[in-house]
């Protein structure tokens, strides 16, 4: 390979901090890092009510709490498809 071959990802590259890349990623794909934020809170949330579940039995508690964690990220994922398809097909300007 000669040196003075040009770079195949050049936008990558330029970018050398990760947490540019980072910011990156979360404004092209916002509700990712939302259903990341409410998966921790809801687990946040099932640990603290771990000590005060009353005569409920652990596994059922750990069932209720791993339901709502993943229909919390299901529900996320699902809004960002949808704003990301309204965003390429109805806002997107005609060509």
């Amino acid at each position: 390979m000669s040196s003075s071959q040009e770079s195949v990802f050049p936008e990558y590259e330029t970018e050398t901090s990760q947490t540019s890349k980072l910011l990156r990623k979360f404004r092209e794909t916002p509700f990712v890092p939302i259903g990341m934020a409410g998966f921790a809170m809801v687990v946040g949330y099932g640990l603290y009510r771990l000590k005060h579940r009353g005569d409920m039995k652990m596994s059922l508690h750990l069932i209720h709490m791993r339901v709502a964690a993943q229909g919390f990220v299901v529900g996320a994922l699902t809004c960002g498809v949808l704003y990301s398809m309204f965003r390429e097909y109805v806002t997107k300007p005609k060509e």
